[in-house]
């Protein structure tokens, strides 16, 4: 159990001005934590092997690849990239030109 001298202490030594009714919060929250914390130590693990990662999960990411579009072929893809580089502000060669962020 945290008493309230002990939450004083160390209010003290953060340097931050507390309240005796923000003292009494503190050490009833304090406690409450510390007993929870306890309750964790008394948990059996000891057949329960290291693990890197809490949860066995896999990348289920694909990896990117281009795909020219069937309906358009290459020809109708490329009339669509001149249009789409006239309607920007600044391009060059065949790339959008943008502010640089960093």
């Amino acid at each position: 159990m945290i008493t309230r001298k002990e939450v004083e202490r160390v209010a003290k030594l953060a340097r931050i001005g507390i309240s005796k009714k923000e003292e009494e919060k503190f050490a009833r929250e304090l406690s409450l934590i510390l007993d929870y914390v306890k309750k964790l130590k008394e948990v059996d693990i000891s057949k329960t092997l290291p693990t890197s990662h809490s949860i066995e999960i896999e990348n289920v990411t694909r990896e990117d690849h281009v795909q020219i579009s069937k309906k358009l072929g290459r020809a109708g893809k490329e009339k669509i990239a001149e249009k789409l580089l006239k309607l920007a502000p600044e391009t060059k060669d065949s790339y959008l030109k943008v502010k640089s962020i960093l």
